[in-house]
Formats: structure tokens, C-alpha cells, sequence
């Protein structure tokens, strides 16, 4: 619906992640090698912000140096397929068919060090699809990396690193960021590492319309950027947007921009909402996500005129959903909401990020006006997706092997595939089976000629093995192939 938003996103022209472009190449022969409502802190490190009034400080030396360290370059490998026409296939088996070719491609983009003990902050889109991930360090190192845990919806993730008594970033109070604020953006663009370029805080709660909205995924994106004008180029995503006492108050995301370059302005995701999302992944393995359960829109001159509203403030409420939290509360259609505790939400990001702040099971304070001009205040427990107030209990996740998870066969699957025995592929990251090409939803049957009977059967073998590994995998289409590689 037009100007209306779901309360948990289309592409706004020129804007676009400040991911490095992928190159790919095509290679057939080489492939590459106990419940709480609290939110716990991560990481610890936390710094008092400057005071109102206080002199500006216009020096960048300091906030470079204290944050230069603390970003790291991230480097990803990944493995898409083509199918390449073969006419004499498509004699026997019709149009399109054809060889599978794997391209190989590599990304780059940043990292935000936010723990002495390897955890990594960097968007989303950087990570997606990868099938290996290197971080390299100020100083050269480099590490494998593991991905902890991703969210779309805001377009973050967490990466992890074998490493201990790095150089953690403090982090800052994106609330407190203001307006016409000196900011520093610290990344990799154009694979220069260990790039600071200097801007102001141009807006803040900026919703851009560059993350989408997909239900069937749990995909509800929450879009509140800080807008910049400091300079950020593609492998800038990922990085630290910093004030100038060198506290990080964002991740840089995205770019507006008509040629792919900066051109103008960035986005960074407020590192409140970062703070959020990272301590909820860390400690939980998936975001705790509270709804309120309403749809909502931005009051404009229209809006205000057709609904005889007295000003343009607040965030009009057009539907209450049925059984949610705002029902629960007495929230009602036509109602707007002024204010999340004390803070005033004149949008529906700014609201949206006061939400996304916050847990199943918390309880927000809400003041809304009331289609009379009346004013009350609500005290709204949030629900999560389920209309539970139970946050998700971590659950324990199955062990990967060469970077990929297993499951059982149903016996439909098995019936459908004519199979007597195999295990599917439930998911894969990062590893050397994903850099292989082999995807999700495929199924190993053999192992070195060796009947793959159930999970522990493959998992031991992959586990034990040294040298040469052969498998016979059967696609979802039924069609049987085979890859080797080393171990």
C-alpha cells in the first residue's frame, strides 16, 4: 500500500549498498581451493559522549588514530553457476539444457572490530553468498573468518576471528549524534585499506527504500540511516562512521549515487541499532525482533488535510493488526503515535528504530493522540512474529563439516528422487564445499564409492579423511553428478 509501512523496503534510485562490485571469472578446471528482557552489552567498551556546548573539535588526528586500528578489510570468495547451452542436450532433453559452469568471483568491502576477543561488525550484502572470508587487520594479518550470524533486515552481520587483544572500537551514542556534527568514515574503498575521509551528519532516520520487504523470509527491514556527506565508495560498506572523539556511531551501508562512485551523500546504520542486533546475534544466534503490530504512515499535507489531523507530528496509525501487542494495549486505527518514551517520532523510520531497540517481551511506553485530539499513554509489550513475548531460545546448531550442515531424507524426497539412501544439504557458509559450487537442497549419496547411508556415515568420513575425497551428489532435478577435490 502507497506511504504505508508494516511495523516490525524498493530501490530508491541512485542509491545503492557501498559494496565492492564482483568479479567473476569463469573456471571449469581450478576451483577455489535462560531468558532475559535486558539486552546484554556487547562489546564493553562505552564513552561518555561530549557535552552539549562543548568546543568542537575540528582535529581529526586523534579520532583517526584511536579508530584506524579497529577496521579491517574484508575479503570474500564466491561461487555461482551458469548453465551453458549444449546443443545436442537440448536435442534429448529441450531448450536450455546444457553443462553446469561454475564462475568464481571475489567482493571486498569493510569490518568493524568490536571485541578484544575477534568479533567483527560488517553489512550483510558484503558477506552474502560467500564461500570463503579473509579479514585482514591494520597491521597485515589475516585470518579466516566465520559468520556468526546475519540480518538482512538491517543489513548486518557478525563475522568472528581466531585472534585475541585486538584493538575493539569504543562505541558511541548514535542518539545523541546531531545535525551538521563533523563525522569520519573509516574503511577500504578501491581496496585502499585504511582510508578516513571527514563529513558532517547531513540527516538523521533517512529511509531510503534500499532493503526489502519480504515476509515469507522474515525479512521486515528497519531503515533509519544517518546521512553523511563524508566521502564513501564502494568497499567502504562495512565500515566505521565515527565522531570526533573517535566513538563509533555507525555502519556505513550505502551510497547515493547516479555512476557507483560517491557523488554526494552515505548512509550509515546507527550504531544503537547496531549495539542491538550484534548482542542479540552473539548471545543468541538470531535477532530478537519485537512487533508492535500496526501499519503506519508519514503524516504529510495530504494525510493531515484528508484525516482532519491538527499538525503533521507523529506517525499515523491506519491499521491495528488483529491479536497484536498495539491491540493488546488499546492501541486503535486512526490513533498517532507522538512519542516512544520520552523521544518525540516524527517518522515512520524513526519509529521504526525506537522498535527495532527493543525485545519481545519489553515494554515500550507509547503516547499517542486519539482521533478525538485526546492524549494517553500506552504501555505496549512487544511480541515477536509469533505473537509470543518468549524471546527464541538459542538452540543448539548442528556441527559443520567443510562448512556445510546436514539432514535426513524424507521418504517423499527419497520417492521423488528414486533414491534408497543419501543426506541432503541443509546449509552451507562459508567452506570448501560451498567453494566447490554444491548448494543447498542437494543430496550426497556416495563418498568414494561408499554408500552414504546417514549423516554421521558422511560426516565421520569428511572428518577422517585425508587426501582424495570424490562424491556423487544428485541435484534437486534428479540429475547425478560427481565432484572431487583434496583434503
Amino acid at each position: 500500500m502507497k506511504n504505508m509501512k508494516y511495523l516490525g523496503l524498493g530501490l530508491l534510485g541512485g542509491v545503492i549498498p557501498a559494496g565492492l562490485v564482483f568479479i567473476f571469472q569463469l573456471n571449469t578446471t581450478s576451483p577455489l581451493t535462560e531468558k532475559s528482557t535486558t539486552s546484554p552489552q556487547y562489546p564493553v567498551h562505552t564513552t561518555s559522549v561530549m557535552p552539549v556546548g562543548a568546543e568542537m573539535n575540528t582535529d581529526f588526528t586523534v579520532a583517526s588514530e584511536r579508530t584506524i586500528h579497529s577496521v579491517v578489510h574484508v575479503t570474500t570468495k564466491v561461487v555461482r553457476q551458469q548453465i551453458v547451452r549444449d546443443p545436442i542436450l537440448e536435442f534429448f532433453y529441450g531448450p536450455g539444457a546444457g553443462k553446469k559452469e561454475n564462475l568464481y568471483g571475489q567482493g571486498a568491502g569493510s569490518g568493524v572490530i568490536v571485541s578484544e576477543d575477534g568479533y567483527i561488525v560488517t553489512n550483510n550484502h558484503v558477506i552474502a553468498d560467500a564461500s570463503e572470508i579473509e579479514v585482514t587487520l591494520n597491521d597485515n594479518q589475516k585470518y579466516s573468518a566465520e559468520v556468526i550470524g546475519t540480518d538482512p533486515s538491517t543489513d548486518l552481520a557478525v563475522l568472528k576471528i581466531k585472534a585475541n587483544h585486538l584493538p575493539a572500537i569504543q562505541i558511541g551514542n548514535s542518539d545523541n549524534v546531531k545535525i551538521g556534527e563533523w563525522v569520519l568514515a573509516v574503511g577500504n574503498p578501491f581496496n585502499l585499506t585504511s582510508t578516513v575521509t571527514a563529513g558532517i551528519v547531513s540527516a538523521k532516520s533517512r529511509n531510503i527504500n534500499i532493503l526489502r520487504q519480504n515476509g515469507d523470509q522474515n525479512l521486515f527491514p528497519i531503515e533509519s540511516f544517518i546521512q553523511t556527506d563524508a566521502a564513501v565508495n564502494p568497499g567502504n560498506s562495512g565500515g566505521a562512521l565515527v565522531n570526533t572523539n573517535g566513538e563509533l556511531i555507525g555502519i556505513n551501508t550505502a551510497i547515493a549515487s547516479r555512476t557507483g562512485s560517491y557523488t554526494g551523500y552515505s548512509f550509515a546504520v546507527p550504531v544503537n541499532l547496531v549495539a542491538k542486533v550484534m548482542s542479540d546475534i552473539i548471545d543468541y544466534g538470531v535477532v530478537q525482533r519485537g512487533f508492535l503490530g500496526v501499519r503506519i504512515m508519514d503524516i504529510n499535507q495530504e494525510l493531515k488535510e484528508s484525516k482532519n489531523l491538527p499538525n503533521t507530528h507523529g506517525v499515523y496509525i491506519s491499521e491495528v493488526i488483529s491479536k497484536s501487542a498495539a491491540e493488546k494495549a488499546g492501541l486503535k486505527d486512526g490513533d498517532v503515535i507522538l512519542k516512544i518514551g520520552a523521544k518525540n517520532v516524527n517518522s515512520s523510520s524513526e519509529l521504526l528504530e525506537e522498535v527495532g531497540k527493543a525485545r519481545p517481551g519489553e515494554k515500550l511506553s507509547i503516547t499517542v493522540r486519539h482521533k478525538g485530539g485526546s492524549e494517553s499513554i500506552k504501555e505496549v509489550v512487544l511480541q515477536n512474529q509469533e505473537g509470543e513475548t518468549e524471546l527464541v531460545a538459542r538452540t543448539e546448531t548442528p556441527k559443520a563439516v567443510l562448512g556445510a550442515t546436514f539432514e535426513k531424507l524424507s521418504a517423499k524426497e527419497m520417492k521423488e528422487l528414486n533414491l534408497d539412501s543419501g543426506v541432503k544439504i541443509k546449509s552451507l557458509s562459508p567452506g570448501k564445499l560451498k567453494s566447490l559450487g554444491l548448494t543447498e537442497g542437494m543430496v550426497i549419496t556416495r563418498i568414494n564409492n561408499e554408500k552414504v547411508s546417514d549423516i554421521e556415515t558422511l560426516t565421520s568420513r569428511l572428518n577422517k579423511k585425508n587426501g582424495g575425497i570424490l562424491l556423487e551428489i544428485v541435484t534437486q532435478s534428479g540429475r547425478k553428478e560427481y565432484i572431487g577435490f583434496g583434503l
